[in-house]
């Protein structure tokens, strides 16, 4: 495809002043999700949650026949000559073309570091030497949101790549967003093996393939054109998985002022669909942010919950502890006040508790027979009903000295005061 480039529109993306709208947002969601402290992924991964962050441009890969004016699109595109074109096979690696503040370029290692959601190409045998990024300051349509993949000319025959360039095609158009299939007039015989591919990437991403008859402008008349647009059709539709209602495939040329042609051109179709998958990944990218962020919600109430119950349950725990800590004190203070009571001078006692406390402490240690006394037997005289006639008996205002029967030594004196 040839034909003059449109104009360049330079601008640098650091004044977030100069950036669009759709920019902005794409921006500020990665950053809310990559933040190095606050971000999503980091909170997700304290959360048990792996979180992923949406990229900020969208992928469109550029396959088709050799010769199909793919890098001559590119061109076009993003405003610069930034890929060789020509009749012969100028392609025959894999191209990233994004925007950046400079114009630099990248090899295949610095290219799976800048990607790395294509880290899995390493596994193909010979490829990581046939990848390179360009990075192009243009402004133009939506460059700055967009990532074209410039791949190398399919050919039948005898022609053979240095690493197995189907399956590179199949798995690069796993990841991508869209992905623009060129087929040219004269190239028919040559597209078996890109209808291979297409076979493939159709059976799990029909949704991303966009066809076009591209170099519309060299097909000849009206007629012709018709005519080599059946053609291809045909042969897309001979595939099963092609096969199928609204197929659709417009023709596209690279617009010259220079020649006018009367051939349709909806070369702006392809530029409105990439707008439109553009708003597509601003809606997903605003939807993720939001699920991804109740989820968070739910997870961090889980664990505010589950440490609630955790800390309920270790002050019930303590709470325990310090009441059976007090039960055990309780019991051996009792018995030690038992034992002390009775051996206190009931002046003592009187100052310390008041005088009825004494009393009532002198009474009980009277009336409460010896520990040996009362093992012994049920029908001691201690608690005979005569022994306790006898004590009632002999209470006095000064010194008590109870009757010892026989055999009982060792009775000890009491001053207590006569009670009735």
């Amino acid at each position: 495809m040839s034909g003059q480039t449109a104009p360049r529109a330079t601008g640098s993306p650091e004044d977030g002043a100069d950036l669009s709208t759709n920019e902005k947002i794409l921006r500020d969601c990665h950053q809310l999700y990559t933040a190095p402290e606050r971000g999503l992924i980091t909170i997700g991964k304290h959360l048990g949650e792996k979180l992923q962050a949406q990229n900020r441009k969208i992928t469109v890969m550029v396959m088709g026949n050799h010769s199909a004016g793919k890098s001559s699109f590119i061109n076009w595109y993003i405003g610069e000559s930034v890929q060789r074109t020509g009749v012969a096979i100028e392609t025959q690696a894999f191209s990233f073309i994004t925007s950046g503040r400079k114009r630099e370029s990248l090899t295949g290692k610095s290219t799976l570091h800048l990607y790395p959601q294509f880290k899995d190409l390493e596994e193909i045998s010979g490829l990581t030497d046939h990848l390179s990024t360009e990075i192009c300051p243009s402004r133009q349509r939506d460059f700055n949101l967009v990532t074209f993949i410039d791949t190398p000319g399919l050919v039948d025959g005898e022609m053979t790549y240095q690493f197995d360039v189907d399956e590179a095609l199949v798995r690069i158009g796993e990841k991508v967003d869209l992905i623009y299939v060129f087929f040219e007039p004269m190239g028919q015989a040559l597209c078996k093996r890109t209808l291979s591919v297409v076979e493939k990437l159709n059976h799990k991403h029909a949704e991303r393939l966009r066809f076009y008859l591209s170099k519309a402008d060299t097909a000849g008349n009206e007629c012709d054109r018709q005519r080599v647009l059946i053609q291809v059709t045909q042969q897309l539709c001979s595939k099963p998985g092609l096969n199928q209602c609204g197929f659709d495939m417009q023709t596209i040329y690279i617009p010259d002022l220079s020649q006018l042609s009367s051939c349709v051109n909806q070369i702006e179709e392809t530029c409105k669909t990439i707008t439109k998958s553009v708003n597509q990944a601003v809606q997903t990218a605003l939807e993720q942010l939001e699920s991804d962020c109740e989820l968070l919600l739910q997870r961090t109430n889980q664990r505010l919950l589950k440490d609630r119950e955790l800390v309920q349950r270790s002050r019930r725990g303590w709470m325990r502890r310090r009441l059976f800590g007090c039960l055990a004190y309780l019991v051996p203070i009792s018995w030690l006040a038992a034992a002390i009571v009775p051996l206190l001078a009931t002046q003592t006692i009187s100052l310390a508790t008041g005088e009825r406390l004494a009393e009532a402490a002198q009474l009980h240690a009277v009336l409460t027979p010896p520990s040996h006394v009362a093992m012994a037997s049920t029908s001691s005289a201690y608690t005979a009903p005569s022994r306790q006639a006898d004590i009632q008996r002999h209470w006095t205002v000064g010194v008590f000295v109870p009757e010892l029967g026989e055999g009982e030594e060792g009775e000890r004196e009491v001053a207590v005061k006569e009670v009735g």
